[in-house]
């Protein structure tokens, strides 16, 4: 309709500028003068950019149509699909929400309502077929253009095209992806090609994203043993609720890195600053991870915990407001900084339980403040590391240091192994109007941490089940039964590679 009044226009115009209407029309006496060829103008370039959009979508309907015809009968092609007038059928057959008490008159307003409603469906299958004649009238019509441009491009490259039609035989075909309306022809193999081509290049941008200092992290990692030892069960417990807060991913993650920052003579040093630099980027699949697979939230508060400790962390090197390279007073031994930092943690936690023993709510630990929940944690993990140091007095920082990053290593490590579940997860988004936007996302996020898994698909998995992977503290359970030697034994014998799904993942992004 735009293009018939935007072609309506420039022909009236282009006969008022060539002297081609009659005398007796020829001229205009108008109030607004000179400006009438002005108003004209403008309405033009309204009628032509208005054009633009419908358009273009008339000419990739009629691609599409154009590489169907011939495949269906004529009957077929001028099908009415029941969805176009399903839902004036349903409101047609649906009786009257009025309460009408005489039968006479509920009996005339129905029939007037289906009379109404039938010249509506007629209304609309006369539209169907209309627009379907349209259709198949510019396919067949472009078809015939697109033939002849096809012929005189394949003549001029002759040259070059059995090496291309050898490449097409071996194309995958991805037709069994799409999700097709009734009667709906299904997508020309160009336009599959081009979808895939548009999923790669978004896996190539991620690629560009590589993270290089989480690779050289996640490599430290030999077997998972960190998501075990970084909370030892021999630690004390404080004197709070009979309930301990839960675990998540990002909470030892940031608290070992705390740790970390607090040994003397490392704080200047390019190592500590790599390791700051690949946690910031492990922490951004982490935090992706934890939000797709705690659908009920319940680890919302540990999460923000973890959040709230590591903003003072990376800007300014200090935990909950202590300065970390300030930790290890006199001797600054890492043994002093441990005890400072444990110490300050078990005052922080006491301090909380003493101020609100008759409180019923702070018996539930998810309703602790982060604050305290961070101490707890920053609590254990020193105590924890305390407790190994006494077979070991002769480590210097730079060992443990060492030590711990393997640590962060193993946790980023095993949590990474859902990377592969959060991204299908994505390409399964139920809402439709999300579902693009998700899948783009997704094929970015394979990119980016292709490089990540590749290096985990190395690494022997437990055979943990699948649905219990998401949550460290099924980790740390399985772990506690299975230590990483036999672990790694049963997953030799029972745990699928992730490689199989990094394949899955190409073929749902693809499709």
């Amino acid at each position: 309709m735009c293009l018939f009044m935007g072609l309506t226009l420039f022909w009236v115009l282009f006969k008022e500028q060539h002297k081609l209407l009659p005398i007796s029309q020829h001229r205009i006496y108008s109030n607004y003068k000179w400006s009438i060829n002005c108003i004209l103008a403008v309405q033009l370039v309204g009628v032509a950019l208005g054009s633009i959009a419908p358009a273009t979508r008339w000419f990739v309907a009629a691609r599409f149509k154009s590489s169907d015809i011939g495949h269906r009968s004529f009957k077929n092609e001028f099908k009415v699909e029941t969805y176009w007038t399903q839902k004036l059928v349903y409101w047609q057959e649906r009786p009257l929400p009025l309460q009408i008490r005489s039968n006479v008159l509920r009996k005339l307003v129905h029939d007037a309502k289906r009379l109404l409603l039938n010249v509506c469906i007629g209304v609309q299958i006369v539209n169907i077929l209309f627009s379907k004649l349209v259709l198949l009238v510019s396919a067949a019509f472009l078809k015939g253009f697109l033939f002849c441009f096809h012929q005189i491009k394949t003549t001029r490259r002759a040259w070059c095209y059995n090496s291309k039609e050898s490449r097409t035989e071996t194309e995958l075909d991805y037709s069994g992806y799409v999700l097709l309306l009734e009667g709906e022809s299904g997508l020309p193999r160009k336009t599959l090609k081009n979808i895939c081509n548009e999923a790669d290049k978004l896996i190539q941008r991620g690629r560009k994203k590589q993270l290089k200092n989480l690779k050289q992290l996640v490599m430290k990692s030999e077997n998972f043993s960190g998501v075990r030892e970084f909370d030892n069960n021999e630690v004390p417990r404080l004197k709070y609720s009979s309930q301990e807060p839960p675990n998540c991913w990002s909470l030892p993650v940031v608290t070992l890195t705390s740790v970390a920052v607090s040994l003397s003579n490392i704080a200047d040093d390019h190592k500590l600053n790599q390791l700051l630099n690949a946690v910031s980027e492990g922490l951004y699949f982490v935090k992706l991870i934890e939000k797709s697979l705690d659908k009920n939230g319940d680890l919302t508060i540990i999460r923000h915990a973890a959040e709230v400790v590591w903003v003072g962390v990376e800007l300014s090197k200090k935990w909950l407001d202590i300065d970390l390279q300030n930790a290890s007073l006199g001797s600054g031994s890492h043994m002093e900084a441990l005890q400072n930092l444990s110490g300050v943690a078990e005052k922080i936690v006491s301090d909380f339980t003493t101020r609100t023993v008759v409180d019923p709510l702070m018996k539930n630990p998810l309703n602790w403040p982060a604050k305290v929940i961070a101490a707890r944690s920053m609590y254990r993990i020193t105590q924890t590391i305390l407790l190994a140091q006494k077979d070991n007095h002769s480590q210097t920082n730079e060992e443990l240091f060492e030590r711990l990053s393997v640590m962060v290593s193993d946790i980023f490590a095993a949590c990474l192994t859902n990377l592969v579940s959060v991204i299908i997860l994505k390409c399964h988004s139920n809402a439709i109007e999300e579902r693009e936007e998700s899948v783009r996302q997704a094929a970015i996020l394979l990119g980016e941490s292709e490089e990540v898994l590749e290096i985990i698909q190395k690494i022997d998995l437990p055979s943990l089940d699948p649905k219990k992977a998401g949550n460290i503290e099924e980790w740390r359970a399985f772990m506690e039964l299975n230590p990483p030697a036999t672990a790694s034994a049963s997953s030799n014998n029972g745990t699928a590679n992730p490689h199989s799904n990094a394949e899955q993942v190409s073929v749902e992004i693809r499709g």
